[in-house]
């Protein structure tokens, strides 16, 4: 029987969604699971599997912009008269269309298993932990009932692709991280360092240029949007910058002694300081709203994350009340999902505060841009060993920049100088987070 396929709802806070690229044509056979076309939030673009088996008969919007649930395609069989479909489809979105679809999303949370037409079998735990070790679940070969992928499948077959990979030092994963560089694309005996990556960079780059040419892309939708909030920032909020050198000695040594409760990294320890200082400076974790400002009693940190297209800023809800292992599980996962564009946008919406690193790329300063309606952003910078005059004696220490930047209609300079100055004395002694 015909029925339509209908614009998802990606997240809580979705309303429409912009159809950006088909995968099948008209007349086309589509399978459970496969993928049928890629929907771009203000936040996301995602893949988008059926939901059904058959042919895709008519696609009633071919690309631009859908309300969430309303009919942009019908899937039935090859001969079947779609006539009655049509005629309700121009008659613009009817609720029984929607109710259908939302009965449909229920039955899609259900676990599923592999199918003989090729859909995935597998429990929704085997599926977050495939997410989790960045695997894609449709390569691990099952062994449950009927071929179902066990969360034993997922982890043994986790294990046996890093036996394979080549070793690169956690610096030299970081960076090639931000520098959107595959690892496994470096050629080595030896374990890779930062200076691997960043010749194979260089080299990759000039090899690619090497016959001038111009090279026209089109801007995905994520960056027309971020290059268009940036504009909108720069011209709406009346920035002002400060920056303060901090010692890390203490932090260094407080991430070692944590070693055992996973890979805790400096952006997890300074979220969790943020998140008890922003409390103590209200205005700080503010937003304006044309004459009002919002106050809260609860902290949302933004972390940038840095995507080969662009930038995302995962959002960690109530910091505030979360323990360290929790925030760095936190951002780990959304992280992940950032990367493997899994995000919903749920999970990029809410933030009250951002934080923005990039010391693993060498910056020393930097002045980020605010994202609005927040009025402040901080940038982390690289960590220098740097001579310093102790108690009369010159010592070497590890010392790292905090680049704030306020909107100053709302934080004055005064305050924004306080905030810098309390959260310089956390992370020279972060025991303070214990009181």
């Amino acid at each position: 029987m015909a029925k339509f396929m209908v614009m998802p709802k990606l997240g809580l806070t979705m309303t429409e969604g912009n159809i950006s690229d088909w995968r099948k044509s008209e007349g086309d056979s589509i399978s459970m699971g496969e993928i049928v076309f890629e929907v771009e939030t203000d936040k996301i673009t995602k893949e988008v599997e059926s939901t059904v088996t058959g042919v895709l008969r008519k696609i009633l919007v071919t690309e631009g912009t859908v309300g969430v649930l309303e009919p942009i395609a019908i899937v039935g069989t090859a001969d079947e008269d779609i006539s009655a479909l049509l005629a309700k489809a121009e008659e613009g979105p009817a609720k029984e269309i929607k109710a259908e679809a939302k009965a449909e999303a229920k039955a899609e949370a259900a676990p599923v298993t592999k199918s003989e037409g090729g859909r995935v079998r597998a429990s929704a735990r085997a599926k977050k932990i495939a997410m989790d070790m960045n695997l894609d679940i449709s390569e691990i070969p099952g062994t449950g009932p009927q071929g179902a992928i066990t969360e034993k499948d997922v982890t043994d077959f986790g294990e046996k692709s890093k036996a394979g990979k080549q070793k690169i030092s956690p610096t030299a994963a970081v960076v090639a991280e931000g520098l959107g560089v595959d690892a496994d694309k470096i050629h080595k005996e030896s374990r890779i360092m930062k200076e691997d990556v960043y010749k194979f960079k260089f080299n990759e780059d000039l090899f690619k240029y090497a016959d001038p040419q111009d090279y026209r892309k089109h801007m995905s939708l994520m960056r027309q949007i971020i290059a268009k909030r940036m504009s909108e920032s720069q011209h709406i909020a009346s920035t002002v910058n400060y920056n303060q050198r901090v010692d890390t000695t203490a932090l260094k040594r407080l991430r070692e002694e944590l070693k055992g409760a996973g890979k805790i990294s400096y952006t997890d320890i300074l979220v969790k300081i943020l998140s008890k200082v922003l409390l103590e400076f209200p205005l700080l974790n503010s937003s304006l709203v044309e004459d009002e400002i919002i106050l809260r009693n609860y902290v949302n940190i933004g972390v940038a994350v840095a995507l080969p297209d662009g930038l995302i800023v995962p959002v960690v809800k109530y910091a505030n009340v979360k323990s360290l292992v929790d925030i760095s599980n936190e951002i780990k996962d959304l992280a992940t999902k950032a990367k493997n564009n899994q995000l919903d946008s749920d999970e990029v919406t809410g933030g009250t505060f951002t934080i923005t690193n990039i010391g693993m790329l060498g910056m020393e300063s930097f002045t980020p841009i605010i994202n609005q309606p927040e009025v402040a952003i901080l940038g982390i910078n690289t960590i220098q060993d740097t001579p310093m005059v102790v108690d009369g004696q010159i010592v070497i220490r590890p010392m790292m920049n905090l680049s704030l930047t306020a909107d100053h209609r709302v934080v004055d300079g005064a305050v924004a100088a306080q905030f810098v100055a309390k959260l310089k004395e956390y992370i020279e002694k972060p025991g303070l987070l214990l009181l």
